[in-house]
């Protein structure tokens, strides 16, 4: 295993400063959400209990692995949760899958934290450093649907209208601000743009967890009612035109295991 202290092409992978390590910190996040969520039945097939210990990396190219632990002892960095494949088949898949999340979080800070002690951040780095994480949603929050729930809870002071108008829209881009901006009048663009924001600003991608962003496209599933980016799932705006009903990955592979 190669693992976490590997970049891409092989070359060594040591970030230095806070903004490093947070870098490396959202890299690793979002290949581990998308082993649990976009990914989850790839996922769930290699992990198979009659293999041996296996663990679940997340990479800094945004990619995921499950393969065996280190070898080296101590290893280069600290290991993932060990033998999470042994777990599959005792307990419901949604609730392995949360136990991986929380393993998978604990494993994140814990990367974060031995990168922070081996360049020797200060108690101010450190600082800024677990700020700047906490700000995102934990993997057992997005995975749990925990991080959507949170996001209601904060819109609750919304306009009903406001709320309506969000549920009803299957895309966001930018052609589409565009084309309503072109059909307002210039004194009602400034308050269009602000509607937007206040309605979508804190709305999180149920892939990467990441905020909405009036500049990117974004999904809605017709099912869980969840928000992704188009990249996040694949789904080009040109392609949701197209799409009547749009389901999220994991409401398909619900909905197959189900006809199976």
């Amino acid at each position: 295993m190669e693992g976490g202290g590997v970049g891409v092409g092989g070359e060594e992978y040591n970030p230095r400063s806070v903004d490093d390590v947070f870098r490396d910190f959202k890299a690793r996040r979002a290949a581990l959400i998308k082993a649990l969520t976009t990914d989850v039945e790839e996922f769930y097939q290699q992990c198979d209990p009659e293999k041996e210990n296996l663990c679940l990396y997340g990479l800094p190219n945004e990619e995921w692995e499950v393969n065996l632990p280190a070898e080296e002892v101590p290893p280069e960095l600290p290991e993932p949760a060990l033998g999470i494949n042994f777990a599959r088949d005792g307990m419901q898949e949604k609730d392995w899958l949360s136990l991986v999340a929380v393993h998978s979080d604990s494993w994140l800070l814990s990367v974060a934290f031995y990168f922070g002690a081996r360049f020797g951040f200060d108690k101010s780095h450190r600082k800024r450093l677990f700020n700047m994480i906490n700000d995102l949603p934990t993997i057992y929050e997005v995975v749990t649907g925990a991080a959507k729930k949170q996001q209601r809870e904060k819109s609750s002071i919304s306009s009903h209208s406001g709320k309506k108008s969000k549920s009803n829209s299957k895309v966001r881009a930018p052609d589409y601000q565009e084309k309503l901006t072109k059909l307002q009048p210039k004194d009602e663009e400034e308050g269009l743009d602000e509607q937007d924001e206040e309605e979508h600003g804190e709305t999180l991608c149920g892939a990467c967890g990441e905020n909405y962003a009036s500049d990117e496209f974004w999904i809605c599933c017709d099912l869980c009612e969840k928000w992704f980016h188009g990249k996040c799932v694949k789904i080009t705006p040109a392609r949701a035109e197209h799409i009547k009903q749009y389901k999220c990955p994991a409401c398909s592979n619900k909905r197959a295991r189900v006809d199976i």
